[in-house]
């Protein structure tokens, strides 16, 4: 790790310490000797950073310093996000342990009202890489899913049948080889998985839909948590 993203980890740590911490909880945290924190700490105060401490008391962070906001656009925010979700698929620990650091400093240097956009990004993704979307413009419907914007879309079944359907988007999830709309659809009034390849046109409406829509969330996850578990058995069972 380079001392400079060390520095920084060591802010970000105490920013959000409730207690002292010291110089032998940092050095487990950022994986270094405690004499090299020692050298960190010396380093940031000599800085005129406002931290406070003493070696075998614990340092903490002086209240109300804050670093400098990070500025990102909408659409930046949400590449952030997916992207560090797919690493975290990846069967590779240092990996994944990055893309939570990732996250973890975006979110911490961004404005408190900024937050939720990392946190909460309703934004899923299976194990492999993403398949390019088709048939809707994925920053519209990014849009929708935030704003709570109903979508009027064409959409062809699997033996080519086109409906008209009225959603509810509430969360995109990223396959290997498909992308998948989760929504609630008022024609079949039901929650249903809408594969983008398959939508022949979109339109995001002004109405938006009810504000329960984060229940509907909550039922999704649990029928696709539900439904990969009777995959993963009927695997099994072959």
């Amino acid at each position: 790790m380079r001392r400079a993203d060390r520095l920084f980890d060591i802010l970000q740590i105490l920013r959000a310490a409730t207690r002292p911490m010291t110089a032998a909880e940092l050095a487990a945290r950022l994986e270094v000797t405690v004499r090299t924190v020692y050298r960190d700490v010396a380093a940031l105060q000599a800085s005129r950073l406002p931290l406070e401490g003493a070696a075998g008391i614990g340092y903490v962070l002086r209240k109300g310093y804050d670093l400098p906001p990070l500025m990102f656009t909408a659409d930046e925010l949400d590449a952030i996000v997916v992207g560090a979700r797919l690493v975290r698929r990846l069967r590779d620990t240092a990996l994944q342990r990055a893309a939570d650091g990732v996250l973890a400093k975006v979110a911490g240097a961004l404005p408190e009202g900024m937050r939720a956009g990392i946190t909460d990004a309703p934004f899923f993704v299976s194990e492999g890489s993403t398949a390019a979307p088709e048939g809707i413009a994925p920053a519209d419907l990014r849009t929708a899913i935030h704003a709570r914007r109903k979508v009027r879309i064409g959409y062809a079944d699997a033996a080519g049948q086109t409906t008209e359907r009225t959603i509810w988007p509430l969360a995109m999830a990223y396959f290997v080889d498909v992308n998948v709309i989760g929504a609630w659809c008022e024609l079949r009034s039901d929650l249903r998985n809408f594969r983008v390849d398959r939508i022949t046109w979109s339109a995001v409406l002004s109405e938006s839909y009810p504000a329960d829509g984060g229940r509907l969330l909550e039922r999704w996850l649990a029928e696709q948590a539900q439904a990969a578990a009777v995959r993963e058995e009927a695997g099994e069972g072959g």
